[in-house]
């Protein structure tokens, strides 16, 4: 049960013991200088990344940068050429032991300043000559004195750079301050780029962004000025522009891009563009802050089903969310770092027997004040705000703590869909059984349905991995999603748990009451047991049971709460 809203071993050998230790310590050599290695099939566009990359950009996860395209759109677009235009254009020639590249860029690495990184490496070429892998390693630089003289403009615009673009627009707001007018800004995003990318490769799509830069030049009035914002987005400075003309300038803008399809060496490619507008200085008395508003009437602009223009305007809603978020986003970091993040036990019991077979741990989060927030409360914001990992693998270490400490004790923790898309989430399971590896046939993983449809490929791998090391898998909230029964065979689950929205009104309910006894009948057809989640009274308990749902698990059961202290979890009594 995935109560987030409110548990077999295999022995590593000494050879793998080594290895795991050897790779360890590399990653520590390798954090310590500022390097981590990477290499890029650029024919898929993936990157594998050294296991210490989410540490030296400050990602929690490799994630954001897992393909080329993700890994670009994080380059400043004005700090120096980025890794394909040095790979593409480096003048060198495979002669069949790789060709040797180099360049220094800024990436934007997790919530701080831009890192600066050296990425230097070789490339290797396929039939045809043009390169289809790299290898390379990217190290962290100081930051480089640049020669804006000669960086001058977008290479392939002709337009502003974002730093050019943020600097004229500081000293326009403050101009129109002193003169009493009005400017606007239109941020213009290119959509489907990253679908053109895939389809036509990435020549084609800078074609697209420079034909639509032209076009934004044609149908500029005299005086506006054009930048390159970043790597799909076009910003337009409008100058006098008022309340009124600002739409009709976003039209222009939206009706020249999409005249005619744009012409590229693929063939001609239609573009279009949302664009996202503010008036300042009214909505904006710095760059900096007329920048993130634009930015977010932008994003408006494309969650709209309707409109390919919004202007930016106050929303208290909006802000006051945006407080809430950031409060919780402290509060979770707090905690974590705090060791308040615990764990409650609720038992799952034989159904005819009542016998507690084993635990579920469930997240728990203990406020500054001492109260006790409840799963419910935090992991749909924690998911949402991309904290749900640092929560998961916390929990990890927790379940782990707790079944060394507990000889006897089984246990369950669940796995979000971000943290099992993680590439080195088993791994980093891996590691932390090494210690204790009789620990691995104690531990079920629990993967909520809708979770394992996302991706069924990566969820069958990292069942797999997990099947390796003797870990029992579940599929948790069975029939809230639509997984097909042979998704279901594949997948190949040892535990089936029937989600809780069904059988809560089990004894009200006569449809829920066909659809958990259908859920029933299909596992037991598989000849996997069966939980049933949220039982909250004897009635339903005795139901469930003369269905033949294996076990139980629901308030009638009861919980315990594992306590916390300033020095981490207090690992008490057992509880099975």
């Amino acid at each position: 049960m995935d109560d987030r809203r409110d548990g077999a071993s295999g022995t590593p050998s000494r050879s793998e013991d080594l290895v795991a230790a050897t790779i360890a310590d590399l990653r520590v050599v390798l954090s310590s200088i500022g390097e981590t290695l990477y290499t890029w099939n650029m024919a898929s566009d993936e990157i594998a990344w050294g296991g210490n990359a989410p540490a030296l950009f400050g990602f929690p996860d490799v994630s954001a940068i897992a393909s080329g395209r993700a890994y670009a759109r994080l380059i400043a677009p004005d700090s120096g050429s980025s890794r394909y235009e040095a790979v593409t254009r480096s003048g060198q020639r495979d002669d069949g032991h790789g060709a040797p590249f180099q360049t220094t860029y800024a990436v934007k690495a997790g919530k701080g300043p831009p890192l600066w990184v050296q990425d230097t490496g070789r490339w290797f070429a396929g039939a045809d000559g043009r390169p289809v892998r790299v290898h390379g390693v990217v190290r962290v630089v100081a930051e480089p004195v640049l020669d804006t003289a000669a960086s001058g403009v977008d290479d392939l615009t002709g337009a502003m750079t974002r730093a050019q673009f943020a600097e004229a627009l500081g000293e326009e707001i403050a101009l129109a301050r002193r003169q009493q007018r009005s400017l606007g800004v239109a941020l213009i995003g290119i959509e489907g780029l990253a679908d053109i990318n895939e389809a036509f490769g990435l020549d084609a799509a800078d074609e697209v962004i420079a034909g639509t830069a032209q076009r934004l030049r044609a149908v500029m009035r005299r005086g506006d000025s054009l930048a390159r914002y970043s790597g799909n987005k076009l910003a337009v400075i409008l100058m006098g522009c008022g309340e009124e003309q600002m739409p009709i300038a976003a039209q222009r803008f939206v009706d020249a891009v999409r005249a005619e399809p744009m012409p590229t060496s693929a063939g001609p490619i239609g573009a279009s563009v949302r664009i996202g507008g503010i008036l300042l200085p009214r909505f904006g008395q710095t760059a900096a802050q007329a920048m993130q508003h634009v930015e977010e009437a932008l994003n408006d602009a494309k969650l709209s089903p309707s409109r390919n223009f919004v202007a930016f305007a106050p929303d208290r809603r909006r802000d006051a969310r945006r407080q809430s978020n950031r409060r919780f986003t402290d509060e979770i970091l707090a905690a974590l770092n705090d060791r308040r993040v615990t764990m409650a036990l609720q038992p799952i019991v034989e159904a005819g027997s009542r016998k507690t077979v084993y635990h579920e741990a469930l997240v728990r989060v203990v406020g500054r004040d001492g109260a006790l927030l409840p799963a419910s409360q935090v992991v749909p914001v924690a998911e949402k705000l991309g904290l749900v990992q640092l929560i998961d693998h916390r929990m990890l270490d927790l379940v782990v703590a707790e079944l060394v400490e507990l000889p006897a004790a089984q246990l369950s923790l669940n796995v979000s869909s971000a943290t099992l898309r993680q590439p080195d989430w088993v791994e980093a399971l891996s590691g932390r059984l090494c210690s204790a590896p009789d620990i691995a046939r104690r531990l079920v993983v629990e993967i909520t349905e809708t979770c394992a449809i996302e991706d069924l490929e990566a969820t069958q791998r990292a069942i797999e991995a997990m099947r390796a090391l003797q870990i029992r898998v579940a599929i948790d909230d069975f029939g809230s999603g639509h997984t097909s029964f042979r998704h279901l065979r594949d997948l190949n689950f040892d535990l089936i748990k029937i989600d809780g929205a069904f059988v809560q009104n089990l004894g009200r309910s006569t449809d829920d009451r066909f659809f958990v006894r259908t859920l029933v009948d299909l596992a037991r057809h598989l000849g996997v047991p069966t939980v049933a989640e949220w039982v909250q009274d004897e009635e339903t308990a005795r139901i469930l049971e003369g269905w033949g749902v294996d076990y139980l698990q629901g308030e009638l059961f009861g919980q315990t709460v594992k306590p916390v202290t300033p020095a981490g979890p207090a690992l008490t009594a057992a509880l099975i």
